[in-house]
């Protein structure tokens, strides 16, 4: 199929980018890679009526290190973090999640803002940048501001950012000392969005107990999900199977409506997350005891 008719505009500048949105707020879309946007125009699901492409945005193109953490423009590819040997060594969390999305050829088009600002409730990205506590950056007409991961997720492909802002920037801090990780998810095919996934850390005591815990679904509700009551049946306690169980049947009973599609049944995607969060706290449990 073919897209609809749009005006096409590819500004160098984010100064720019933000007044063509100020300019044409109703009709424009930001592309930032396009990979989910260009399946909607070809399907005609989307019909804007300026393309605002910040494919040449350079001064959003970057890794680096800062203030403890992992700053990352919103143009990075995918691929690029995924052959950033820093991101490897230091951030396997994001290494990890990183290899999951897609195919090699969507990480070479795709970029972390597009996928963070796209909110696809079934995607990796969002959900590890709320288990991480990630923050991200926005500009807008009126200046810059910061948002944590857990509060710019809204509804289905709904974020807080305001029609006439550009998601600039995401930053990731590392993860305490002795905290280990997993991302889990189960998909039909590789490649495909997972029917359901996890996200989790677990961060052990000088005693072996679990002194902090985050267990983050994604692909069972409209936005990632975090389950706080699961993590507390975690938190405190002597790592073992029977734990990890518990926490799982916890986390099976706080999802209040799992999505149901052709993809999954609410009651699948209910029951995976309840084994990948099984399995996720045992291989971060291990990565913290430093046996995985």
């Amino acid at each position: 199929m073919k897209p609809p008719r749009f005006e096409y505009a590819a500004p160098t500048t984010v100064a720019e980018a933000v007044l063509l949105l100020q300019e044409h707020e109703s009709e424009a879309k930001i592309l930032a890679g396009g990979q989910s946007l260009m399946p909607l125009l070809n399907m005609r699901l989307t019909r804007p009526g300026l393309l605002i492409d910040l494919g040449k945005v350079a001064e959003l193109k970057y890794i680096r290190e800062s203030d403890g953490g992992l700053a990352i423009g919103a143009m990075t590819t995918k691929r690029t973090v995924e052959d950033s040997a820093m991101v490897k060594s230091r951030y396997p969390l994001l290494h990890a999640a990183t290899l999951l999305i897609g195919h090699a050829q969507i990480r070479n088009r795709g970029t972390v803002g597009g996928s963070l600002a796209h909110a696809d409730p079934a995607a990796e990205y969002p959900a590890l940048a709320v288990a991480v506590d990630a923050q991200l950056r926005a500009v807008g007409p009126k200046g810059e501001r910061t948002m944590a991961a857990a509060e710019f997720y809204v509804s289905y492909l709904t974020t807080a950012l305001e029609p006439t802002e550009i998601l600039t920037e995401v930053r990731v801090p590392a993860l305490a000392k002795d905290t280990g990780w997993s991302c889990a998810e189960v998909a039909r095919r590789h490649g495909d969005f997972a029917m359901t996934g996890a996200v989790v850390t677990v961060q052990l005591g000088s005693d072996g107990r679990c002194a902090q815990s985050r267990i983050v679904l994604f692909g069972v509700g409209p936005t990632p999900l975090r389950a706080q009551a699961a993590e507390q049946v975690v938190i405190g306690q002597t790592p073992s199977e029977q734990l990890w169980a518990q926490a799982g049947q916890r986390v099976s009973e706080v999802i209040e409506e799992p999505l149901s599609d052709v993809h999954a049944s609410a009651e699948y995607r209910r029951y995976l997350a309840q084994v990948l969060t099984r399995r996720a706290l045992a291989e971060a449990a291990a990565r913290a005891r430093g046996a995985a």
